[in-house]
């Protein structure tokens, strides 16, 4: 009997199992993180969950554009990203209050009750509370424009929906091409 040789082995067994539950643990199935870009190239983005994309026309305060929505639903929170093309670059930067405001009403707020979130290095953020069919919600957004493009990156649902470092992962992978 060698019992010197048995507890290595078993000390290798527990560094095993301790291993393998700390990876399982770092994956959580309610999100399935995948990589996506938009068919135009326009922008990519990480999204929790596989998204489904429409569109529709939206007027942004006088400004009438196709409106294109991926979005994906996890515990009745929506990551979104939409984007549309002004006719020029300046139309598109002024479009961003607009795609704001919009947001805004939706939730019952008024763009100048929220208190103002500091400006995104690359253009405009909101965190703001509301309430949608009578439930309350939180949105957390990013206004962003890139030539005649604009883009709303947004977390729409339950306040305590989803843990604040997967809205972070899901706004920080957003780039626009």
């Amino acid at each position: 009997m060698r019992p010197h040789i048995l507890f290595p082995a078993r000390g290798a067994l527990m560094a095993a199992a301790v291993l393998a539950a700390s990876l399982l643990a770092g994956c959580n199935p309610t999100y399935n993180w995948r990589d996506h870009a938009s068919p135009d190239g326009a922008w990519k983005v990480l999204f929790p969950a596989k998204p489904a994309t429409f569109a529709r026309s939206v007027d942004l305060d006088g400004l009438q554009v196709e409106m294109t929505m991926t979005a994906a639903e996890v515990n009745g929170v929506t990551f979104a990203v939409g984007s549309a093309s002004a006719p020029d670059g300046a139309r598109a930067q002024a479009a961003l209050p607009a795609m704001r405001r919009a947001l805004l009403r939706n939730i019952g707020k008024d763009d100048d009750v929220v208190s103002a979130a500091p400006a995104a290095r690359d253009g405009l953020q909101v965190d703001a509370t509301g309430s949608s069919n009578g439930q309350p919600v939180r949105l957390q957004g990013r206004f962003v424009a890139r030539g005649v493009r604009v883009f709303q990156v947004i977390v729409l649902g339950k306040p305590d929906g989803a843990p604040p470092e997967q809205v972070e992962q899901f706004m920080t992978s957003f780039t626009a091409q």
